[in-house]
């Protein structure tokens, strides 16, 4: 049985409060690795109206769209200059949703608000999020969130025999899925997995109950139904199942095996501090029987063994990936802590005070340290060549074929720049006035262009072509 401690709850709820909390000085950061495909994609869908289809350098990229629709609505608000911030902040409310969702999910299992608090602080404090995951301007937060919303809805549902979770389980889905395609539904499919294969607590029973059926038939339907609407067939999904397939083309035997050791240890170590605190400690009492007997950490457990494995196994694999499973090891990792903690108070103390101090150096790497780097090495001069290459090109038509990290960010701040005017899209073919910037300085499709200008970008370089008359209006 565990024991409620209400100082505990207290002490763990302003630990999540203060690991969220930490992440708000990155909404002035300046654009980070590919953040510039959110801001770009969305600001394009808004001005060109079309809320159905990722345009990014006018190409309808044929990818996930609710992401770009938060977006689209908060910088409606907020003012489209301050589009990278508000990609950021919907990544980070996507983490604080998360951990909530697991504290609740963790009180409906255990009735218990102390070890749903400390679920929830341990879910924001995994090293991965803390420092870069959780606040980083990709879809990932948001998936992360949305799927597991799904599983725990799907959990809730067996739990309490209830249908009515399962609109949740619905809804949840389908947003995974307009969010980054049909991966969402492997997660979610590993999880229907083990309860399928749970008969001793009645899940298999109750879920191919009639009702059950067809919300999981309606789910099911929903990537069918979306291809249809958005392209009147299915290439919608091909591109996706082509996705997918490049990540599991084959490495060299030499390097799979690495792939596979090093996969683990990078595992263990993203999760840090706490998953290195906690096998310390379970090597030291041998105390593997006693949380392996609480039936929701077997069932946390075995969903993310399921969801893990295939990336674990892929030739091309990333931490990223397995985002959306985390929160169950949040919820395993909090039973082991309160079970040790029942003999002693020194574990509970410990992951405290280390969880705390790996929150202190967050806010000195976010508040000092990164802003810092962003003014030395990468970030301000994103912004800075976008205003360069404003001032340069001014008064004619401005392309870019840079689709490049670097690029992208430039683009963006072009983009936000050039305000009211339309985004940046790919040179047309036959463009004969103007300027482009591409990633190289030979590119094929610009061999009749003049290269005018470069920009070095730390590793980086941006080229600057012109054709036409905008070549003799050089500003010198």
């Amino acid at each position: 049985m565990i024991l409620p401690d209400t100082s505990l709850a207290r002490r763990a709820w302003w630990l999540y409060a203060a690991a969220v909390a930490s992440s708000l000085p990155t909404l002035g950061f300046y654009l980070v690795g590919e953040e510039g495909i959110l801001v770009n994609s969305s600001l394009e869908m808004w001005q060109r109206g079309d809320w159905l289809h990722l345009w990014m350098y006018g190409v309808d990229a044929q990818h996930g769209v609710f992401a770009n629709w938060l977006v689209i609505l908060l910088c409606s608000v907020v003012g489209w200059e301050h589009a990278p911030g508000a990609v950021r902040a919907i990544m980070i409310g996507s983490t604080a949703a998360g951990g909530l969702m697991l504290a609740l999910l963790t009180h409906q299992l255990y009735k218990n608000a102390e070890l749903a608090a400390l679920a929830a602080a341990i879910t924001v404090t995994f090293a991965d999020i803390l420092f870069y995951r959780g606040w980083l301007g990709y879809r990932d937060p948001l998936l992360g969130m949305l799927v597991f919303g799904a599983i725990a809805a799907l959990w809730l549902a067996v739990e309490h025999r209830r249908a009515a979770w399962l609109l949740g389980t619905l809804l949840f889905t389908a947003a995974a899925f307009l969010t980054k395609g049909i991966i969402a539904y492997a997660f979610v499919g590993a999880a229907v997995l083990v309860f399928l294969g749970q008969r001793n607590i009645g899940a298999r029973a109750f879920l191919l109950r009639p009702a059950p059926l067809v919300v999981a038939l309606v789910t099911l339907s929903v990537p069918f139904a979306w291809a249809y609407v958005v392209g009147g067939n299915q290439s919608h999904n091909s591109r996706l199942m082509a996705e997918i397939a490049d990540k599991l083309a084959p490495l060299g035997a030499l390097a799979y095996v690495k792939n596979l050791a090093t996969y683990l240890l990078e595992t263990l170590l993203r999760l840090a501090p706490i998953s290195l605190l906690v096998l310390w400690w379970l090597y030291r009492r041998r105390a593997w029987p006693a949380w392996w007997a609480e039936p929701p950490v077997r069932t946390a457990l075995m969903i993310v063994a399921v969801a893990y494995i295939p990336f674990w196994l892929a030739p091309q694999n990333h931490f990223r990936y397995v985002l959306p499973v985390l929160p169950l090891l949040g919820l395993a990792l909090a039973v082991i802590i309160f079970q040790m903690g029942q003999q002693s108070e020194t574990p509970m103390r410990t992951a405290l005070r280390w969880l705390w101090a790996t929150v202190a150096l967050k806010l000195l790497l976010a508040v000092v340290v990164f802003p810092l780097y962003q003014h030395k090495v990468r970030g301000e001069n994103y912004a800075l060549t976008a205003r360069a290459v404003m001032q340069r090109t001014a008064g004619f038509p401005l392309f870019s074929n840079d689709t490049t990290a670097a690029g992208l960010a430039v683009t963006a701040y072009l983009n936000i720049l050039r305000l009211p005017q339309p985004a940046l899209t790919f040179a047309p073919a036959a463009w004969d006035n103007g300027f482009t910037i591409s990633y190289s300085a030979d590119a094929p499709e610009l061999r009749s262009a003049k290269v005018v200008a470069q920009y070095r970008l730390a590793g980086d370089t941006l080229y600057l072509y012109c054709r036409g008359a905008a070549c003799s209006a050089l500003v010198p």
